[in-house]
């Protein structure tokens, strides 16, 4: 999950073989019940959980009636009373609402089964495709510029048929008893707001003024009630979408929510801001993404095609994913600068987060914002004071770097 960095990167574990055999029977007893008579599954594979849920693949072994070959079972663990939200439930109500829409059209897998008791999900399986990140780390840079593309595509098709869907996704959580459904990156950026200026005073001695301040407030707006919202998955990156021969499917629901689509649409301009690993792409391909998911969401919102509408709002989500993911990357006092994901391959925080204030500040420079503009160059210069000239060298994904 990429949004909880706040928390270091995210725990995957090997299942116990009690966990498998446990979730592999407890999905039989789900699987049973919805179809009236004995269900058995076999070959358990692992598909990489975490430290929330253990997520593997079955064959179905035994059935009286027409089920899937195979199929993908997701067991949670309890949600601490603690926590602002329950990563099952949003992702049962986010399956049910997807599952909802006729086959053609879907963006996520098909729920087949589910148990709020046990904290159960039986899913469609959609196979053993490439996801973005295996597409984005590998050597072909037209295959990678395509999935991208269709990344774009589908995430525009995803808001558009799913706009007006707010009232369904209350409901469906309510059934299922959550205390809250709301954005978990909203509830970051809004604490965000507070503790990063002291943050950035402390490590990098940088003040914020004032009028940044009342910038950062304005642009929160964004999170709040507005026109253009639709459901968003949440987690958009590349390890959670999977390249199919029918476009891209997205994967991973745990946080899925209502928001403003302009926060989803920023991960077109900077490439996905809350991933564990965010590497640069080529900066006319960003422009293209842009434009293939404009031209799917003009359908439900035509004003989001005139640049005067849309820009000042995705500058504001920009915005907002620069400095939440300050607060989540920033490298606290005694903190080593590591990579951002020590699992696999990622830049180091620093560099991520130069090369995000750069971008800003170009872009503030272009929008004629010359405090935002001038305080993003501080921001730069500081961090590149503190971790070296190597953090204003962000490489590109591997597919991209020989071209």
């Amino acid at each position: 999950m990429s949004v909880e960095i706040t928390t270091g990167p995210p725990e995957v574990r090997i299942p116990a073989s009690t966990e498998v055999t446990d979730t592999v029977a407890t999905a039989e007893a789900v699987l049973s019940r919805r179809t009236g008579a004995a269900v058995r599954l076999a070959d358990a594979e692992d598909l990489g959980g975490s430290d929330r849920s253990v997520v593997m693949r079955v064959r179905v072994a035994e059935s009286p009636f027409e089920l899937p070959r195979t199929l993908v079972v997701k067991h949670y663990g309890a949600c601490a009373d603690s926590a602002r939200s329950d990563p099952f439930a949003h992702e049962a109500a986010s399956c049910q609402l997807s599952t909802a829409l006729p086959p053609e059209v879907r963006v996520g897998p098909e729920l087949i089964a589910h148990d709020v008791n046990e904290r159960l999900l039986v899913l469609e399986d959609l196979g053993r495709g490439s996801t973005l990140a295996d597409v984005l780390f590998a050597d072909d840079p037209r295959a990678a510029e395509r999935a991208l593309l269709a990344w774009a595509r589908a995430l525009g098709r995803l808001h558009t048929t799913m706009a007006g869907s707010e009232p369904d996704f209350d409901a469906l959580m309510r059934r299922l008893g959550t205390r809250s459904w709301t954005d978990p990156v909203a509830d970051d950026i809004l604490r965000s707001l507070s503790e990063l200026p002291g943050l950035l005073e402390q490590t990098l001695a940088v003040r914020t003024p004032p009028g940044i301040a009342e910038r950062l407030a304005d642009a929160a707006a964004l999170l709040g009630p507005s026109r253009y919202r639709s459901f968003s998955p949440s987690d958009i990156c590349p390890d959670n979408s999977l390249v199919t021969g029918t476009g891209v499917r997205f994967l991973d629901f745990e946080w899925g929510c209502v928001r403003d689509v302009a926060l989803d649409a920023a991960y077109l301009q900077y490439p996905f801001p809350s991933s564990w690993c965010s590497y640069a792409l080529p900066d006319n391909l960003a422009e293209s993404m842009l434009s293939t998911w404009r031209s799917e969401i003009v359908e439900v919102w035509p004003e989001l095609d005139d640049d005067e509408v849309l820009l000042p709002r995705l500058f504001d989500a920009q915005l907002l994913w620069v400095w939440v993911s300050t607060w989540w990357f920033l490298p606290r006092t005694g903190e080593t600068d590591r990579p951002i994901d020590l699992h696999m391959p990622s830049p180091r925080r620093s560099t991520a987060l130069v090369d995000r204030w750069r971008h800003l500040r170009a872009d503030a420079e272009s929008a004629g914002m010359t405090e935002l503009a001038e305080y993003a160059g501080h921001l730069v210069d500081a961090l590149v004071d503190r971790f070296g000239a190597g953090a204003l060298h962000l490489l590109p994904y591997p597919a991209f770097r020989n071209e």
